[in-house]
């Protein structure tokens, strides 16, 4: 049985350091103030009972994942010392070709709203890809240069775009604060509330830290998504077992921080895979010398 290590995960490990401007902010405050109060209103009036899963409930709007994406985007991209861009638009490109064969998928919902494109961070000691909502998708060269097939990759960017296909940051946002900003609003408590709010929106605490619940809907769909194309639609689990091979390696940390590894991820893909008929993996759906020969021209 193939085994991940737990990791105890503190909120300090994984903060974006970023730095909003006061213009920026406010704009995000009075946003965010309307949301609540119109969100408030329909609650009262009407509550939750009627929803399947009030744990499903996301109440910031598809445009909000949107305008939340593009804010990422700007700061990430001033952000040159930590976020460090790489620029090739040959390598860019080969990435972006993937992803946009896979966002072709008749299970994806907001091709034609989200912006879907990829950015390269030039980091070869982090192995690891993250989604800001709206579509943005980074990846580090770290993770291009630790994969051996394109299968595998096309599986990461599927599991991206599932987490910006499903929400999962404004959901958890909701999780976080609805309750607690609706309730310190009605009742005029925290002064600062609305600045902390606005704050996080652009820290990787919020937007970039997946709960295991999120990765397991995140493989699903990753698996999903591939179905319809030309790569082995398990191709994820060719990263989840070199993973585990160096899951005590410090350059897997901040992977594991972001998207935890419990055993039973591996479990649920093997599965999505034995019962999804399949092609078996071969050279003609895992591309590993097409691969081979995209990561030789890698500085």
């Amino acid at each position: 049985m193939i085994k991940f290590q737990d990791k105890a995960i503190k909120a300090d490990d994984y903060c974006y350091k970023s730095v909003i401007t006061g213009d920026k902010m406010n704009k995000i405050i009075e946003k965010i103030k309307m949301r609540y109060l119109i969100i408030f209103l329909f609650v009262g009036l009407f509550g939750l009972s009627g929803c399947e899963n009030a744990t499903d409930v996301n109440f910031f709007s598809v445009q909000d994942d949107v305008e939340l994406g593009k804010g990422l985007e700007q700061e990430i991209r001033l952000n040159q010392q930590e976020y460090p861009i790489y620029d090739s638009y040959q390598h860019t490109q080969y990435v972006q070709e993937i992803l946009n064969e896979i966002i072709k998928s008749s299970e994806i919902n907001y091709a034609d709203v989200f912006e879907y494109k990829i950015t390269l961070i030039d980091n070869d000691e982090v192995v690891n890809a993250f989604a800001a909502p709206g579509g943005y998708i980074y990846v580090y060269t770290g993770l291009l240069k630790f994969l051996d097939n394109e299968a595998t990759l096309a599986g990461i960017i599927a599991h991206e775009v599932s987490h910006a296909e499903r929400r999962h940051a404004t959901q958890r946002m909701t999780k976080s604060y609805g309750i607690s900003i609706m309730l310190g609003l009605i009742l005029g408590e925290n002064p600062n509330m609305w600045e902390d709010l606005a704050a996080n929106l652009f820290s990787g605490l919020t937007l970039l830290y997946n709960s295991r619940e999120d990765e397991y809907e995140a493989d699903e769909y990753s698996f999903r998504y591939l179905r319809s194309t030309k790569w082995y639609a398990g191709g994820i689990l060719f990263f989840f077992y070199k993973a585990n091979d160096n899951r005590e390696a410090s350059f897997l940390e901040e992977l594991f921080l972001t998207h935890p590894l419990p055993t039973n991820r591996i479990e649920q893909m093997e599965a999505l895979v034995d019962g999804g008929n399949i092609p078996d993996p071969s050279e003609s759906n895992l591309f590993s010398d097409r691969y081979a020969q995209f990561k030789a021209t890698l500085k």
